[in-house]
């Protein structure tokens, strides 16, 4: 197949477990983009914590962060396209109370969460901008929600069943995240395809967990890394190899350089 473009994931498929982009990742994206193939990022991650290693790669392609709900400019940052999420606040603040997790909510304007972890510490330090609240979500005010994020650390089905008809939900092995309805990477990346004149046939997609399902799933070649589950790999048409051991440049490498053939 001809390939005109690659949307790539970036935490279990682009970085290693360090958050880190090897030498080899670097090299064979950079090798990519010299034929003419358009690479993307497509991440649940907000801009901040995504736009540092767009920048390390030199990409001047727009951004898809927090699962599709927003796509940014490559240079400015602008955000090109928004979808906010419209829950019944009340009742998700009580809901959620009574299992004990951690709550964090994305906004246009920054991020509110219940309590502090290791991983916000992390997005901190790499956006170098602090969450705007900690503390007691109900007395927080806040608008323009792009993406709530339950940490459980456990898989919670149940709890996150009950949002279903107010939300699209992503269940994780540690809790779940819930975006607007008709919100998802693969909706952002046809977004994107129709503004490039890129028909979804000449798309590679490559991910390793739920919310790359839909991508991998209609892209003219969806490629599941080598450490996602055995739902995301039946949704791929390849595996690779695992994200630790280079399997996006394995990829790459093996089915993209020189012939763009698959």
């Amino acid at each position: 197949m001809n390939v005109r473009a690659m949307f790539i994931d970036m935490d279990g498929t682009l970085l290693t477990a360090s958050n880190t982009i090897s030498r080899r990742n670097i090299e064979a994206i950079n090798r990519l983009v010299n034929q003419g193939v358009k690479v993307f990022l497509a991440t649940g991650r907000h801009y901040e914590v995504t736009a540092p290693y767009h920048k390390e790669l030199g990409l001047r392609t727009p951004m898809i962060c927090l699962n599709g709900a927003a796509i940014h400019d490559a240079l400015s940052g602008r955000v090109m396209q928004m979808k906010t999420v419209r829950l019944n606040e009340e009742r998700f603040h009580h809901l959620t109370a009574e299992s004990p997790c951690n709550v964090i909510i994305h906004t246009a304007t920054g991020l509110y969460c219940k309590e502090t972890n290791e991983e916000i510490d992390y997005w901190t330090n790499v956006g170098q901008i602090p969450p705007r609240y900690v503390g007691d979500l109900r007395h927080a005010s806040y608008q323009d929600v792009f993406k709530y994020s339950i940490r459980t650390g456990k898989p919670s089905p149940e709890l996150s069943a009950l949002f279903k008809e107010e939300a699209n939900v992503i269940d994780w092995d540690d809790g779940f995240e819930m975006v607007a309805h008709g919100v998802s990477k693969w909706a952002a990346i046809k977004t994107i395809l129709r503004t490039f004149g890129i028909n979804p046939k000449e798309v590679v997609t490559i991910g390793d967990g739920p919310n790359d399902i839909q991508m991998l799933r209609h892209a003219g070649i969806g490629v599941a890394m080598g450490n996602a589950s055995n739902e995301v790999k039946d949704a791929a048409d390849f595996v690779t190899g695992h994200h630790q051991n280079d399997g996006l440049a394995e990829c790459i490498e093996r089915y993209l350089i020189k012939s763009y053939v698959i």
